[in-house]
């Protein structure tokens, strides 16, 4: 007897695969927002539950709309804070997921990358805080890092509760910490924070 919305970008589950990979992540929150907008049953709010990058994506719909309003937001394994890793990369030579890691943050902050690549919305480099916050699209607004936006934040306290679940064996969100809002330490990728030492904290 509960009213269950599941959330598409796009017209069909194909198009709703692609924009899982392609697009500008804030276009689709915009769409997101149309259809919540438009569905009678969540005009008066509803509670919200992501997995993985529609944790993150669902998060970023409380902050920058949260019309019609989410009571209660939970999400599972969302990368808040974005990531930094290959991801299932356990090559026995750890060299090698090093080296892949940066090859992907040397195209990763390119515009039309930006632009079209998802998961490079939410590539965090710590070791280029500078370029990360300067050319990603996405994260740092979400985020608050480069500029204060009141409503993003009265929008985030309006929630009765935010509850993020972390999977503790997860070898997608690199690091998974990310999940909890930790990360790395600002100019390196070995020593991870919690959010509690963060300057986003």
């Amino acid at each position: 007897g509960i009213y269950v919305y599941s959330v598409m970008v796009g017209n069909n589950i194909v198009e709703d695969e692609i924009h899982g990979f392609l697009g500008d992540v804030n276009d689709q929150i915009a769409q997101i927002h149309d259809k919540f907008a438009n569905d009678p049953n969540l005009s008066r709010g509803f509670n919200a539950v992501g997995f993985s990058q529609g944790g993150q994506f669902l998060r970023a719909y409380v902050d920058m709309y949260n019309d019609p309003p989410v009571s209660n937001l939970v999400t599972m394994g969302g990368q808040h804070q974005g990531v930094f890793g290959i991801p299932d990369c356990n090559a026995a030579n750890v060299t090698l997921c090093e080296v892949m890691r940066r090859l992907l943050d040397l195209g990763a902050y390119i515009p039309i990358v930006q632009e079209y690549s998802v998961q490079a919305q939410y590539w965090h480099d710590p070791i280029q805080e500078e370029l990360y916050a300067n050319n990603n699209i996405f994260l740092p607004g979400i985020n608050n890092e480069v500029t204060l936006n009141q409503t993003y934040k009265d929008n985030m306290l309006s929630l009765q509760n935010f509850a993020m679940i972390k999977f503790l064996n997860d070898t997608v969100v690199q690091p998974r910490e990310s999940e909890w809002f930790g990360f790395y330490a600002p100019g390196q990728d070995q020593e991870v924070i919690p959010l509690e030492e963060t300057s986003l904290y």
